[in-house]
């Protein structure tokens, strides 16, 4: 099916099917319980698991495949962002336009950054990524503020000169559309306590990134992903064969800034706003944990790491001492405030370290990430069957003794 072997058929059936039914996945608790706080599938959240699953696949196709290490790919994810926003501002509220436009304008800035980088490897290749980010995100706060509108952000406003479509609905600035349909609209199913949002918005992000993950499926698969292979194994053998391995970073590199500007496009969709800070080393760093937590070179691994981290990031950092307290309310007075003073540095504004330890043990015990942990646990149900044979075929001559 679609070109792709029987395993990986498999696996993209799988994620199809937990994308299109996270609305019932990621809410498995009843609305009235005292779990309902860890439930994820409300539009707003969805959108970013998916929309960052979008740039940390692009980014494992650069890292996972040629082990170059980008410590600048949230520069890809801005100039996406305002190249959308200008399109809205200029042209339609249709966010094809927009998405399209952020796909270009990030392939294009990454062929530059990615030419000059490339000349160099390693570490050196990493601090010269991270120099063009910052570059890029301190001109958007000064030179390019006409373009940007420095620290306040671009964003839409009521005189904008927009050529399809008017600028303002009864006084206030038009909302995206799909073709006629607003990112906002959707409904709620009521199932009993269960309640679940469905969300245009959600599901255009979620068919970008079923396309964007088959894509990158592919090219994991194909010749090109094999020369992407041999880089990462040994240049210089590669040289030995007459290959040259500079057209092939550099193709995956400007693949990746543009699955970056194909992300920072959708968030623009959803809510018309790009400001520097989406360029900030941070984001970029954010971009790494999620691909190397997930599994580095896996499929997908990334989309999982974007899960993880945008779960914590959103409902972990959320819950406080007064949950705790609700939580522990059968234990004894005493006993509570220790519990509570105990598990306090890891939840709320704490989530940090409570993410930085999971990292920490991921690298240490699990280098292949969530995937790799997955991985084991099949292998240690598929051991059972070679013993059962085993413990038959031992049998089975005894038998004709």
């Amino acid at each position: 099916m679609l070109g792709l072997d029987a395993k990986d058929n498999k696996l993209f059936l799988v994620v199809i099917a937990i994308t299109m039914l996270a609305p019932f996945l990621l809410n498995p608790f009843p609305e009235n319980s005292e779990l309902a706080q860890f439930n994820a599938g409300y539009p707003d959240l969805m959108q970013r698991f998916v929309i960052f699953g979008i740039f940390a696949i692009g980014f494992n196709i650069l890292f996972g495949l040629t082990g170059y290490l980008s410590f600048g790919h949230a520069a890809f994810l801005g100039v996406g962002s305002y190249a959308g926003v200008w399109m809205l501002k200029l042209l339609t509220m249709n966010v094809v336009p927009a998405i399209m436009l952020s796909v270009v304008v990030a392939g294009l800035f990454s062929l530059l950054v990615g030419y000059i980088s490339l000349r160099r490897s390693g570490i050196y290749f990493s601090i010269l990524t991270l120099a063009f980010a910052q570059m890029s995100f301190a001109l958007a706060y000064s030179v390019l503020t006409p373009i940007t509108n420095g620290e306040t952000g671009l964003q839409l406003a009521l005189d904008d000169p927009r050529i399809f479509g008017v600028s303002q609905v009864d006084g206030s600035i038009p909302p995206t559309n799909f073709f006629g349909l607003e990112m906002r609209d959707g409904f709620e199913l009521a199932l009993g306590p269960w309640l679940f949002t469905f969300n245009v918005g959600y599901y255009l992000c979620a068919v970008v990134m079923l396309v964007s993950f088959y894509i990158s499926m592919r090219i994991f698969r194909s010749p090109f992903g094999m020369m992407l292979r041999a880089v990462k194994t040994n240049q210089q053998r590669l040289r030995y064969t007459g290959k040259n391995p500079k057209p092939y970073t550099l193709a995956a590199f400007v693949i990746s800034g543009m699955y970056a500007g194909l992300a920072g496009g959708l968030m623009v969709a959803m809510d018309p706003l790009a400001g520097a800070e989406r360029m900030q080393w941070t984001a970029s760093g954010e971009v790494v944990l999620m691909t190397i937590l997930g599994g580095a070179g896996t499929l997908l691994g990334p989309v999982l790491g974007a899960g993880v981290i945008k779960y914590f990031e959103n409902i972990f950092s959320k819950i406080n001492d007064n949950i705790l307290y609700e939580w522990f309310s059968f234990m004894p007075e005493g006993l509570q405030d220790v519990f509570v003073f105990l598990i306090h540095p890891f939840i709320g504004k704490g989530w940090h370290l409570t993410l930085g330890i999971m990292f920490m043990l991921v690298v240490i015990f699990l280098p292949g990430g969530v995937v790799e942990g997955g991985q084991r646990i099949a292998k240690l149900f598929k051991r059972k069957k070679p013993d059962d044979d085993k413990a038959s075929g031992s049998a089975a001559p005894a038998q004709a003794e």
